[in-house]
């Protein structure tokens, strides 16, 4: 039958497909009770021209780490995959967090648009080096030897699955007929990506989903989230934030009126349905489409009678159990035995497959007399099975079908379906799951099987599925110690793996369980925001735990102690637990960058130096093992804090560009210290386009707090460079989390403020900002040179206040440190604060020394933006000591820095101290104005497009550097060409270098 009503919802899903056509991706929520036509809208909107890749949730399999992303990316099946091994939801095997799988998602949709040819495409290695936007296959047109011509056909048939109508024994359309259609790939064709029932997808298939669209910029797609309640806990923060915002499009779907009932009622064959009658149905369905088409084909010309009878009170609908059985029930024996298979197998699988587990249905004779193929077209003429021409797969057209044929199996049958799944079956976590479900009581047996599986993919750090599989252990387990064990393994994994949305609920539960190290361990665990509840849990687990008989759980206590010291910037402490979590289990401590905490430990007890040096020699990142990447990751930070710039850039750019397999918070943590060192280094446009991917990241995994440094170092830079609107917002977030009382988050909510007012100029706000760590710095290691400076912002503000005396309580202990380390970075922004402050007191002979004794260290320091202040701070005592010859000297240096680091309001302050001594601006205009040529025009993430392209990488290799999508990488490069009056990437090349060595390297710090 024809699609019934829903005119205002196609018209505003048919001008999002045309913003999307625009290159302007677009995101949509379809949202609306079960039965409303949610899918029915989706198949009719996207039956015509649009390019579909399609995944649907499925209660039953919400848990299957990834099972939504592989029907997504076309890799979906009965469970019978072949190759890895990895189990259920093989995505966990071979995807190591969400991001990961987003981007492997990121790279399909690339795919499926295909080659644009527009002016930043490249073509792949092919290309040639001087044609931006030259591509072999745009030439030969697709199947022309030598070309790839998968963009042109268009990616695999799972990719093309259209769901079909709510309604099982509606066929599904066959809609990959494209002669009328434009091929996917054409600038004019859009994608479509169709998630339908997101509340049953699982939880990495959500994050995974948010991660890539939170990623699309200039790309041809249309992203359509079909849920039945926008506020359903099962989905991600992160996802619901994404398609509720402002900019994304919500189409709510209610029942259909009076008029379009009566004419559903007609295209069922129901005719007479006059317009009270339709009123009736209406008032009593609510217009929902799926109860009136049962009513309708259950009851036919008799619901009309009724319908006319004010007084008769119209029939219920059936339930759709009921509507399916009874279409199962005519089915003949093969059919009924093949839809049952598949029922058990999941919500899609193959004919094949479905048919060896039917084999327990039937006898002998019955099999020989029957066929697949035949079994198959009844079951999809009665509506309970599609299939389409290509699709390795078949399919229950509805979740609901599905459910309704699992659960009427009886449990003898279902159990009998399920062995002989396992024994069809060629994966080990899917034979273990069937025999699992299979299982009619406790079996300890298969319990420690499922745990060993377990356990095996928790040390190669596949947590999803490990949590899975020690779940399924525990609920065969009849001995509670051993359950209990099996649980509190199952949620560690799961606390890894960024899927416990109630750690609250989780806890409660946990609690119960018996008195143990393990219990105590994971409490801990789940209260690291309550620091000395999970002290005192840490603490008593510890006591319970023998680290000579059970290393592995004294190696993971061990490691959240050391974290536990890191939120508390205790670094000696910090030091100490993660050395010993590593003597006990090197390989297993279950706590991500454990050798970092070390490392970082070290250094803020002071023995950075000394660190570094009993590093000795490490590899390249990209041939780094995970623990020799930690190293890198923590001599990266060493070196930033050291000062030895250069080396921090290269070292955490290239840790950076090889973490795409670590967990979400290494990732996190890689950019933000990237970031950092970019800041310190000047390379500030970096430093943005890093900030805002960490960021991104953490809130892709519902984990903001893991970013609150990044979120300091975000208000900072944006500080810098005047942009005090998004300062302030990166602050207000910092502060939210500071009022937990914890040191670290008051510590990022202080600086973030305090470097704000100090780029506006309100000493006030400094201090106001700035005094809650005088009362925290003897808690932790909040002092130590080259880690996080704030004593020289403070003594300045108490200066410029005219309190000298709170001016030196702040600034000595630092300076006195400083000079213990000879910390060059650290004694020259001392000497800057020393010389401002000796010149508020009238002291110029001390303040004279001060500023020469921090020139003196700018030597050897790389910090731009330091050294700039150092020479404005000088200039500005030497004019009012009228020393003006000296001044301009010193102010016109610091006008140089400012200039080339694009610092508009400490740009301001030199420039007006450079007109108070009576000096004009020297130069050309072009020269006076910051970010008026070259490199200087481009946006932080355009800058950082070209560098990597500057660089010799594809427009792929740079997509995949920075989590994007290669056509947002071809926008970009559309708008830098013009930009730099290039028009090859030769000559943007050349472009960035005439800017100087920091426009022309690359954001892992290599030169081009």
């Amino acid at each position: 039958m024809e699609f019934v009503g829903r005119t205002d919802s196609l018209a505003l899903l048919a001008a999002t497909r045309e913003r999307a056509r625009a290159g302007h991706p677009q995101r949509v929520l379809v949202e609306g009770p079960a039965g409303i036509g949610k899918t029915a809208l989706i198949r009719r909107f996207l039956r015509d021209d649009t390019h579909v890749l399609y995944g649907a949730g499925e209660e039953a399999e919400s848990e299957l780490a990834f099972g939504v992303l592989e029907q997504l990316l076309g890799r979906g099946g009965s469970g019978t995959r072949d190759g890895d091994g990895t189990g259920i939801g093989a995505g966990g095997g071979r995807w190591a967090d969400a991001h990961a799988a987003g981007a492997a998602l990121l790279e399909a949709l690339d795919e499926a648009q295909g080659a644009s040819g527009g002016p930043g495409s490249d073509g792949g290695a092919a290309r040639d080096a001087d044609a931006p936007g030259s591509d072999d296959r745009a030439v030969r047109g697709p199947g022309a030897p030598g070309s790839d011509d998968r963009a042109a056909r268009g990616p695999a048939a799972p990719d093309t699955f259209v769901p079909a109508t709510s309604a099982p024994d509606t066929p599904a359309r066959d809609t990959r007929d494209t002669r009328d259609t434009p091929a996917p790939g054409t600038p004019d064709t859009p994608v479509a990506l169709v998630l339908d029932d997101a509340q049953w997808a699982d939880h990495l298939s959500l994050q995974a989903l948010a991660f890539a669209v939170r990623r699309l910029r200039a790309d041809r797609v249309l992203v359509l989230v079909v849920v039945r309640d926008a506020e359903d806990t099962r989905l991600t923060a992160g996802l619901r934030r994404l398609f509720t915002a402002d900019d994304a499009v919500r189409v709510r779907l209610d029942g259909l009126g009076p008029a379009e009932l009566a004419e559903l009622g007609g295209g069922l064959g129901v005719q007479g349905l006059t317009a009270q009658a339709a009123a009736r149905l209406h008032a009593h369905t609510a217009g929902n489409p799926l109860h009136v088409k049962a009513l309708l084909e259950q009851e036919g010309a008799g619901l009309l009678e009724a319908l006319g009878e004010p007084d008769v009170t119209p029939p219920a609908p059936k339930s759709f159990t009921a509507l399916v059985l009874a279409k199962l029930a005519a089915c003949s024996t093969a059919a009924d035995a093949l839809v049952c298979a598949a029922a058990v197998l999941g919500t899609h699988c193959t004919p094949a497959d479905a048919w060896e587990v039917a084999g327990a249905d039937l006898l002998d004779e019955e099999r020989g007399a029957a066929d697949v193929l035949t079994a198959l077209e009844e079951a999809v003429h009665t509506g309970l099975l599609t299939e389409t021409p290509g699709d390795p797969v078949i399919r229950f057209p509805h979740p609901l079908v599905h459910a309704a044929v699992y659960h009427q199996l009886g449990p003898s049958r279902r159990a009998a379906l399920h062995l002989s799944a396992a024994r069809t079956v060629r994966d080990q976590a899917h034979r273990l799951r069937h025999r699992a479900l299979a299982a009619a009581a406790p079996d300890p047996e298969l319990a420690a099987e499922l745990a060993a599986l377990g356990r095996r993919f928790a040390a190669e750090g596949a947590w999803a599925n490990a949590a899975g599989q020690l779940t399924a252990a525990a609920r065969l387990c009849p001995d509670p110690a051993v359950y209990e064990q099996y649980t509190l393994e199952a949620v560690e994994c799961a606390l890894l793996a960024g899927d416990v949305p109630d750690m609250g609920e989780v806890a409660q539960r946990i609690a119960q369980f018996t008195p143990g190290g393990w219990r105590s361990y994971l409490l801990g665990r789940l209260s690291l925001f309550d620091l000395d509840r999970a002290e005192a849990l840490l603490t008593d687990a510890w006591h319970r735990c023998d680290p000579a008989a059970e290393p592995l759980l004294g190696a993971r206590i061990a490691g959240q102690f050391a974290a536990l010291h890191g939120s508390m910037s205790h670094g000696a402490e910090m030091a100490e637990w993660a050395d010993l979590a590593i003597r006990l289990a090197p390989d297993d401590t279950a706590t991500d960058m454990i050798r970092v905490l070390r490392l970082n430990g070290l250094a803020m007890s002071g023995r950075a130096p000394q660190t570094l040096d009993a590093l000795g020699p490490l590899p390249d990142p990209a041939l780094a093992t995970p623990a020799q990447l930690e190293e890198l990751l923590g001599r990266g930070t060493l070196r930033e804090w050291t000062g030895d710039l250069t080396g921090a850039v290269r070292d955490l750019g290239g840790v950076f560009g090889a973490c795409h397999g670590r967990a979400a918070s290494f990732r996190v943590v890689a950019a933000t210290a990237l970031a950092s060192a970019e800041y310190r280094a000047g390379r500030w446009d970096d430093a943005i386009v890093h900030t805002d991917l960490a960021l991104s990241l953490a809130a892709d995994t519902d984990q903001p707090h893991i970013a609150l440094y990044c979120r300091m170092l975000a208000a900072q830079v944006h500080a810098v460079r005047g942009a005090f609107a998004k300062a302030q917002a990166h602050a207000r977030v910092a502060r939210v989390y500071a009022a937990g009382g914890h040191v670290n988050p008051a510590l990022w909510a202080a600086l973030a403020e305090a470097h704000l007012a100090r780029a506006q100029g309100r000493p006030e706000e400094v201090l106001t900002a700035l005094g809650p760590l005088l009362a925290l710095a003897p808690r932790g290691d909040l002092e130590e040179p080259g880690t996080v400076p704030w004593a020289d912002l403070l003594a300045e503000a108490w200066a410029a206040l005219g309190d000298e005396k709170r001016a030196v309580q702040a600034l000595a202990p630092y300076e006195v440190l400083a000079t213990q380390r000879g910390h060059h970075g650290a004694l020259l922004v001392a000497a800057r604060a020393r010389g401002t402050l000796e010149a508020a007191r009238g002291d110029t002979v001390a303040a004279e020394r001060a500023f020469r004794s921090g020139l003196k260290h700018a030597a050897h320091v790389e910090a731009p933006f330091d050294r700039a202040l150092l020479h404005l701070a000088y200039g500005g005592f030497l004019r009012r000591a009228g020393r003006r010859t000296r001044a301009g000297e010193q102010l016109r240096t610091a006008r140089d820095l400012l200039v080339r680091l694009d610092a508009p309001p400490d740009l301001g302050r030199c420039e007006r101290e450079l007109a108070a001594c009576g000096l004009g601006p020297v130069g050309s205009a072009a020269e006076r104005e910051p970010r008026t040529r070259g490199a200087a025009l481009l946006t932080p993430q355009e800058l950082a497009v070209a560098r990597l392209v500057a660089s010799g990488l594809t427009n792929r290799q740079v997509a995949r550097e920075l989590v994007i999508s290669v056509k947002t990488v071809e926008y970009h490069l559309g708008r830098i060409f013009p930009k730099l009056g290039v028009d090859s990437r030769t000559r943007l090349t050349a472009a960035l270098a005439a800017d100087g060595p920091e426009s022309g390297r690359s954001e892992s710090g290599h030169a081009p």
